[in-house]
């Protein structure tokens, strides 16, 4: 999917409210396990393996949402390609209430003081949530597009 930055609002009014309860900010490098861990265990090691390569950027392109010391939604942005947006997920209980649009948020207007004009997400889960929140429209025909031939683990 394809996002216009440039058309990206000012402030997240979801951003806004959830930062009353949530400590949503970029990991230090010596929690890249702890997020890793965690990404793995909710996501894959798949996204793991995508959120370990953003530990190599300055700034840590990733955005983590926390709640009482605790871990319950992240975004990254350029680890799989340059301008490509995600792996992002939150915990199953922390879903509908607006924190996947402000980790969202997050990531798209670092991407967007980076000097793009364009955001591309790349391996869409829930394209509706994104075609919602910030109008991103599909790319016909690139599906599977960089995910196409991606090696899987095969028990030895």
């Amino acid at each position: 999917m394809l996002v216009k930055l440039y058309d990206l609002p000012e402030v997240c009014s979801e951003l806004e409210e959830l930062k009353k309860t949530i400590d949503f900010r970029r990991p230090l490098a010596a929690e890249k396990y702890i997020i890793c861990d965690w990404v793995e265990k909710n996501f894959g090691k798949g996204w793991m393996s995508e959120t370990e390569v953003s530990f190599s950027k300055t700034p840590i392109s990733t955005f983590v949402a926390i709640k009482k010391n605790k871990i319950i939604g992240f975004c990254t942005y350029e680890s799989a390609y340059l301008n490509f947006l995600g792996p992002m997920g939150v915990e199953k209980k922390s879903r509908k209430k607006g924190l996947g649009k402000a980790l969202l948020f997050l990531a798209l207007k670092a991407m967007k003081n980076m000097g793009y004009a364009y955001s591309i997400i790349g391996g869409v889960g829930p394209a509706k949530f994104y075609s919602k929140t910030f109008g991103a429209e599909i790319i016909k025909g690139s599906n599977p597009g960089i995910y196409k031939g991606i090696l899987s683990h095969v028990p030895v």
